[in-house]
C-alpha cells in the first residue's frame, strides 16, 4: 500500500532526494568512499557547498550583499543568534505561535523585547493586523509561517526598522522580496533536507554593530568569513540540500511551486469546509497556511477522530495527528508532498463521510 507522508517535520523529501543522497552515502562523487566519511574540505564536497549557495541565490533572487550560510543547531540556535548579533538594546517581535513564542523568551535575554501583537488570546488561530511596529527597535522579528498552528504571513512585511524572519517552514514555498529582509533563517527539514543543517541568509551590513562581544561560534561574521567551513558543518543534510534545491529549479523555481502549493491547499480546505464532519481550526482564510492544514471534526462528529485517525492510517496515510495545543489533525503539504497524496487524503474524508 502506497504511504502518503504529512508529517509536520522531519517530513518528505524530493524522492530524488532521498534516492541521490543514498547513492552518495554508498559512493560520493566516484571517490569510492562514502559521503559521510570524507573530508569537508575535500574539493568534492566544497563544490556541493559552492552549488547550493548558489543554487539558493538564484531561486529566491538574494541580491548583492548577501551571505548565505550553512549552520547547525536548528531554528533554536538561531533564537539566540539574532539578539547576539543584532540586538543593541530592544528589539520587536510578532508572536504568532509557539516558536515565535520560544524566540521571544530567548531575545529577552539580551534586551528590552516590545512583543507588538499577540495571536494568544485565541490559541494563535490568526495573524495579527494593524500593529505598530517601533522605529526605535533594533529589528523586527516574524516567524512566517506556524507549523503547530495552521497559520502563515503570505507577503513581505513594510517594516522600518530590520526586518528579521523565521522561515524554517515555508522557505522555497512562495517568491520572496529578499531584499525587504535583514535576516531570515530556518531548519532545513521541512522544506529542504533532513534535520541537522540550519539555511541563514544575512544581509552583510547589518552586522558588527552591537556593542556586547559575540563568542566566536555565535558571530555571523565567523561562518561568513569560514564560507560555512569554520567547524565541519553537516555534509549528508547539506548534500540532500542540494538534491533539492537541484529538484526545485527542474520544477520551474518558487513561482511555479506556489501555484501547485495553492493548487494542493485549495483541494483541502475546501473538502475540510464542505465535509459536514470536519471543520477548519483557522477561521479567516487568509491567514490559513499552505503548507500545514488544520482541522478538527465538527461538534456533532467529535465522538469519530479516533476512529477517523485510525480509518486515514489503514488507507496509507501518515502523519495526520494534530499538534497536542491543537488537537485534531494536521496536514503538511510541503513543496515535496505530490498532489495526488492530497487527493487520497480528500478520498479517504469522503469515503468516512459516506460510511456515518
Amino acid at each position: 500500500m502506497k504511504k502518503h507522508n504529512f508529517f509536520a517535520g522531519p517530513s518528505i523529501l524530493p524522492q530524488s532526494t532521498v534516492d541521490n543522497t543514498s547513492k552518495a552515502i554508498h559512493d560520493f562523487a566516484g571517490m569510492g568512499l562514502s559521503l559521510m566519511e570524507v573530508s569537508h574540505r575535500s574539493k568534492q564536497f566544497i563544490a556541493v557547498v559552492d552549488e547550493a549557495t548558489a543554487l539558493f541565490k538564484e531561486l529566491l533572487g538574494i541580491p548583492e550583499g548577501y551571505s548565505v550560510l550553512f549552520l547547525g543547531g536548528g531554528a533554536s540556535l538561531q533564537f539566540c543568534m539574532v539578539p547576539f548579533n543584532l540586538m543593541n538594546k530592544k528589539a520587536a517581535y510578532l508572536n504568532t505561535g509557539e516558536w515565535a513564542s520560544k524566540a521571544i523568551k530567548e531575545g529577552k535575554v539580551f534586551g528590552e523585547v516590545d512583543v507588538v501583537a499577540s495571536s494568544e488570546d485565541k490559541n494563535f488561530n490568526y495573524i495579527p493586523k494593524g500593529y505598530v511596529i517601533p522605529a526605535d527597535a533594533d529589528y523586527f522579528h516574524i516567524t512566517t509561517n506556524n507549523t503547530i498552528f495552521g497559520t502563515e504571513i503570505h507577503h513581505d512585511i513594510e517594516s522600518p526598522v530590520p526586518l528579521v524572519a523565521d522561515m524554517s517552514s515555508d522557505i522555497f514555498s512562495r517568491p520572496v522580496d529578499i531584499s525587504r529582509y535583514a535576516l531570515i533563517y530556518g531548519g532545513a527539514q521541512k522544506n529542504l533536507a533532513p534535520a541537522g543543517v540550519t539555511f541563514v541568509i544575512v544581509k552583510n551590513d547589518i552586522l558588527g554593530k552591537v556593542d556586547r562581544k559575540i563568542p566566536t561560534m555565535l558571530d555571523y561574521r565567523t561562518h561568513i568569513k569560514g564560507e560555512s567551513m569554520f567547524n565541519t558543518p553537516p555534509v549528508v543534510p547539506i548534500y540532500a540540500a542540494l538534491q533539492t534545491l537541484r529538484w526545485l529549479k527542474e520544477m520551474g523555481g518558487v513561482a511555479e511551486m506556489q501555484k501547485i502549493n495553492i493548487k494542493k491547499a485549495n483541494l483541502l480546505y475546501g473538502e475540510i469546509e464542505r465535509n459536514k464532519m470536519f471543520k477548519p481550526t483557522i477561521p479567516a482564510r487568509e491567514d490559513r497556511s499552505l503548507m500545514n492544514v488544520c482541522f478538527v471534526m465538527n461538534d456533532d462528529y467529535a465522538q469519530f477522530e479516533e476512529e477517523f485517525d485510525k480509518f486515514a492510517s489503514s488507507k496509507g496515510m501518515v502523519g495526520i495527528k494534530g499538534h497536542r495545543s491543537v488537537g485534531g489533525f494536521r496536514a503538511s503539504l510541503y513543496n515535496a508532498l505530490p498532489y495526488e497524496s492530497v487527493e487520497a487524503l480528500v478520498a479517504v474524508m469522503q469515503e468516512f463521510e459516506m460510511s456515518h
